[in-house]
């Protein structure tokens, strides 16, 4: 009986002891994915960001180079329309 009752309470400390073991581990993890989640956050803003001003940047040109194509026949109208 003694036997037993030894049993019982070393695999009921192992229990307790391995729940600690895995609530640290699952901790552990957590930061870690955390970490992981954050820095991909992190790279995919950098990533937008760049193509927001490198879009920006291009329609800016584009506006400008149809202003220059409006000024260019807004001229040739007023050529045409002196003679």
């Amino acid at each position: 009986m003694k036997k037993t009752i030894l049993a019982v309470a070393f695999m009921a400390i192992a229990m307790v002891s391995c729940q600690d073991k895995t609530k640290d581990k699952v901790e552990d993890a957590t930061q870690a994915v955390g970490t992981e989640v954050e820095a991909k956050i992190d790279t995919l803003t950098t990533k937008a960001e760049d193509a927001i001003d490198s879009t920006q940047a291009k329609a800016a040109d584009a506006l400008e180079k149809g202003a220059e194509k409006m000024d260019a026949a807004a001229k040739k109208l007023e050529e045409a329309s002196k003679k």
